[in-house]
C-alpha cells in the first residue's frame, strides 16, 4: 500500500497496489502493522456499507462527538465518489478547510479520516458501494452533522444533489459566533 498524508493533516490517501497476472488481480487494501507504522488508528471495531442508487446521492456532513469521535478509512467498492472531509478541528492550522478525493472501484483508494473532521461524499454514478471501517461504536447522541452547502466551508461539489435525505437537509450551518 501507498500511504499519502493529504494537504489536511492527519487525513491520508491509502492507495492498494495489486499485483496482475492472468487471473486478475489481488492487492491488501488494510494491513494493521502499516497503519501503526503511519502513526495511524488500526483497530476498527465496526465496518459497514452503503449503497446509493442513483447518480449525484449526496450524503453527509457526519461525525460522531467526543468522547465517541471516531477514525473512517472509507473506499468505493462499487462505482464512484467524490469524498469529501472537512477539518473542524478549532486548534488546527487547516480549521474548517476541506480536501475532496475520488475514490472508485477501479482507482483502488481508500481515505483515512481522523478524528475531528466531517465527512460526506457525492455519488458520481449510478449505485454506488461505500465501505467503512470505523474505530468506534455507533453512539446515536453523539451522531451530528453539518450542512453540505455551508459557505463557511464552500465545498465545490461535483453536481446539485439528485438525492438528499431530509436529516442532512437539515443539519445546521455552523456557528461561528464567539463563545
Amino acid at each position: 500500500m501507498r500511504f499519502t498524508e493529504t494537504e489536511l493533516s492527519g487525513a491520508w490517501l491509502i492507495e492498494a497496489l495489486p499485483i496482475s497476472d492472468e487471473r486478475g488481480s489481488f492487492a491488501r487494501t488494510f494491513c494493521s502493522r502499516e497503519f501503526v507504522e503511519h502513526g495511524l488508528e488500526a483497530n476498527f471495531v465496526q465496518h459497514s456499507i452503503s449503497h446509493s442508487v442513483r447518480k449525484h446521492t449526496l450524503r453527509g456532513m457526519h461525525f460522531q462527538t467526543a468522547p465517541h469521535a471516531e477514525v473512517k478509512v472509507v473506499s468505493c467498492i462499487g462505482g464512484a465518489i467524490m469524498d469529501v472531509i472537512v477539518d473542524l478541528r478549532p486548534h488546527s492550522p487547516n480549521y474548517l478547510h476541506w480536501t475532496a478525493y475520488e475514490l472508485s472501484e477501479s482507482n483502488n483508494r481508500r481515505l483515512y479520516i481522523p478524528k475531528g473532521f466531517a465527512h460526506g461524499f457525492q455519488t458520481l454514478s449510478d449505485d454506488a458501494v461505500v465501505s467503512y471501517l470505523i474505530s468506534e461504536f455507533y453512539n446515536p447522541q453523539a451522531s451530528t452533522g453539518v450542512r453540505w452547502n455551508d459557505p463557511a466551508f464552500a465545498i465545490d461539489w461535483p453536481a446539485e444533489p439528485t438525492v438528499l435525505s431530509e436529516k442532512d437537509q437539515a443539519w445546521p450551518l455552523l456557528d461561528r459566533s464567539p463563545a
